[in-house]
């Protein structure tokens, strides 16, 4: 059955248009209480980032969460995954997040988390969403949800973090900078990194509603490669507006993405046993991740873009890591969802460990070039299924011999067909995709 409002990552849209409007939220609220409230007594945990309209719709949904009976404890702004760690802490029925992630201001959108921590079932889901179809009633006055306010959520959530390393760890000597987006880490990144021994300089920890990842964080380098260059610190750590993105940067001021960070953290896994199974990553993971991981005879899998499919690979088949080049990280020994700032610690602990700096533990992965060209196409069939373009993509393929990949998907959210091809030959690969997108373009026509 397929769902009306929830998408892949919540509900998420530009603010004032449906469904990201106050009265939909008050409904929302509703239905997720009356929803809730069907599996015994009901405490749902509240969190945001810092976007203005969070305040707007944690209202909202605090008024329709308590129509239904249920209580609401608010966070205030929290990090995304503080609020699914929040919501096992608490035994709470589920944690909605008021969040729009890496997108700007003037975008929100609400994210529900289970009562294990974990995506919301899709039953759930879907029972939410027959319920937003039905008249809105409010229990009796004496059963009607009560509101209370979590004050030390924050320092909760830093324990946790301290404690996904081990006991006695030091950065001490470390020099770090980090971009809390102005968002939802802005608080409690600093924190953890300092109370652990390490210097931080501090970016972009000044939230005023509006100014949430723009021109900073894990989508904006730049402000953080400037400064770890001037600042002369070991690396930078880039988080997004809702703290469930990480990017770093190294001495030299250069980009390290997802797949590295990810092939760093399930190399020192593997090299002290801890590595359950092997990795996740996505259609869109580099090449050069997957041949770097098979030196090490470490298995590695992909699923869909997007973090909902890499967990769900994880939990298939019982691995504890994954994640996506946007620097979505998956560490599931220590939590349930993606969590920047812990995938940041198990980074650090990784290059302590081989006593490495960044630069020098991101060589042992040699990432392949990748060509993507996007190509519109108006309606009608889609290209992907004409029989040229399969067979100039299964003709590129087999050309690269296994030392290259062809992947034709179509958008998501635009009538657009991406062609990425990638290899070792960065002037090959690029001759196949302007092939492949020129012939996308023709039978397109």
């Amino acid at each position: 059955m397929s769902k009306k409002y929830f998408g892949t990552d919540g509900i998420r849209g530009r603010v004032g248009e449906y469904p990201i409007t106050p009265d939909f939220m008050l409904k929302l609220g509703w239905a997720a209480g009356m929803a809730f409230r069907k599996m015994g007594a009901c405490k749902v945990l509240v969190g945001k980032d810092t976007r203005i309209s969070g305040y707007m719709f944690e209202s909202a949904l605090e008024a329709g969460l308590t129509s239904a009976g249920a209580d609401v404890m608010l966070l205030g702004p929290m990090p995304t995954p503080a609020i699914a760690y929040l919501t096992r802490t608490f035994q709470a029925q589920a944690g909605i997040v008021i969040s729009a992630s890496h997108n700007p201001h003037d975008d929100n959108g609400i994210k529900f988390f289970s009562g294990k921590g974990t995506k919301l079932p899709d039953e759930i889901e879907l029972m939410i969403e027959e319920l937003l179809d039905a008249p809105m009633t409010v229990v009796e006055s004496s059963k009607i949800g009560k509101v209370s306010r979590i004050n030390d959520a924050s320092g909760r959530y830093i324990e946790f973090c301290k404690g996904s390393v081990p006991t006695g760890t030091s950065f001490s000597g470390l020099k770090i900078v980090v971009d809390c987006a102005h968002g939802a880490t802005y608080k409690v990144a600093p924190s953890v990194f300092r109370e652990l021994g390490a210097e931080v300089v501090v970016l972009s920890a000044q939230p005023n509603g509006l100014n949430i990842n723009h021109n900073c964080g894990s989508t904006h380098t730049e402000a953080l490669q400037a400064a770890v260059l001037a600042e002369h610190a070991d690396l930078g750590i880039a988080f997004d507006g809702d703290g469930d993105r990480v990017l770093m940067v190294d001495h030299t001021g250069t980009v390290v993405d997802g797949d590295e960070l990810l092939f760093i953290i399930a190399r020192d896994l593997h090299g002290r046993g801890k590595l359950q199974g092997g990795v996740v990553g996505t259609l869109m993971s580099n090449l050069g991740l997957e041949l770097a991981l098979a030196d090490l005879d470490i298995p590695f899998v992909r699923a869909n873009v997007g973090d909902r499919y890499v967990i769900s690979e994880l939990l298939e088949r019982n691995w504890v890591i994954g994640g996506e080049n946007s620097g979505h990280i998956v560490c599931f020994d220590h939590t349930t969802t993606g969590d920047a700032i812990i995938a940041a610690l198990q980074v650090l602990m990784a290059l302590k460990a081989r006593n490495e700096s960044l630069a020098q533990s991101r060589q042992a992965l040699r990432k392949c070039p990748q060509v993507l060209i996007n190509v519109r196409f108006g309606g009608g069939a889609s290209p992907l299924e004409h029989a040229m373009v399969k067979q100039a993509s299964e003709r590129v393929t087999q050309a690269m011999a296994g030392r290259g990949r062809v992947l034709l998907r179509k958008s998501g959210t635009e009538p657009l067909v991406r062609v990425m091809v990638e290899g070792e030959d960065e002037a090959q690969v690029r001759g196949y995709a302007e092939e492949l997108a020129k012939l996308v373009t023709e039978v397109s026509a």
